[in-house]
């Protein structure tokens, strides 16, 4: 397969499946590490942002309508052992990045690459998910894409300024957006010939596809690229609330809990592991 050189700088792989971004809107921080952490402390609440629409990181239990998923439970998870309550506020990439600037919130399930023009914006925790990219497709005939460069002239679903889409814009494909919508809107769109593919995080694509298996689409084996990971993100600056989030997830991995949460949301799957593909990666510049 032709390695492609493509000019963007930040990879992305958490918050909504079909939404994860990477804005370039950012502001620098105003307020000392000491004093964000301190006023967290003295409310004891820990005011943080989630998509709410992807499974099985962040969605409502079907049954009790109660926000779950395995980065909500994380979080939930590092509240309990800072002793801090977790305020969940639901919405899109682009609210959390001024909500985050705006210090509405003080932590967003968004990742954006520690390496990249976005590098020196925000802050940024330790992985706690490993994944690679892939490529959802109609179920009958592949959307008619065996190679990457098939992507030529193809529709490609996502959300604007993701890497996900910058990939397919730079293989040729014709970007249709979408803001913050659900799984099965975004493969209907796939099956029905609205679009063609989905360029998103394997995982959880996977799960989207288990979730919703009426719908006549798939995942295109034959086209794994990109090894990525998932973190948290805050405010530039606030480098005290940082390293509590980094020491609680290292504990975290150290004790077993992220293995087990990710078993209990990926069908058994250990996505906290980093691991060791032999998968082509396109580098993504600026």
């Amino acid at each position: 397969m032709t390695t492609h050189r493509i000019k963007w700088t930040t990879l992305c792989a958490g918050a909504a499946l079909f939404l994860t971004a990477c804005s370039t809107d950012t502001t620098g921080a105003t307020e000392t590490p000491d004093d964000k952490w301190e006023e967290i402390q003295d409310s004891g609440v820990l005011k943080a942002a989630t998509s709410g629409t992807y499974f099985p990181n962040s969605y409502h239990d079907a049954d009790t309508n109660e926000l779950t998923g395995f980065e909500v439970e994380i979080l939930r998870e590092i509240g309990d052992r800072l002793e801090l309550e977790v305020e969940f506020t639901e919405m899109n990439v682009d609210g959390m990045l001024t909500s985050l600037n705006s210090e509405q919130i003080d932590i967003a399930a968004l990742s954006i690459s520690h390496a990249g023009e976005n590098a020196d914006k925000y802050n940024y925790s330790i992985p706690y998910k490993h994944s690679f990219m892939s490529m959802i497709v109609r179920e009958d005939d592949n959307s008619g894409i065996e190679t990457m460069d098939d992507l030529n002239n193809k529709r490609a679903a996502g959300a604007s300024t993701t890497s996900y889409m910058k990939i397919a814009e730079q293989f040729g494909a014709e970007l249709v957006i979408y803001d913050n919508v659900t799984n099965d809107q975004y493969l209907w769109d796939v099956a029905n010939e609205r679009t063609d593919l989905i360029i998103n995080d394997y995982y959880g694509q996977t799960m989207a596809l288990k979730g919703l298996p009426e719908i006549p689409v798939k995942i295109n084996e034959g086209l794994f690229f990109n090894p990525s990971y998932t973190n948290f993100s805050m405010k530039l600056g606030n480098d005290t609330l940082t390293e509590h989030i980094d020491s609680t997830l290292e504990e975290m991995h150290e004790d077993g809990t992220l293995s087990e949460l990710s078993k209990s949301f990926y069908y058994g799957e250990d996505v906290s592991v980093e691991q060791d593909l032999d998968i082509p990666t396109f580098e993504i510049e600026g």
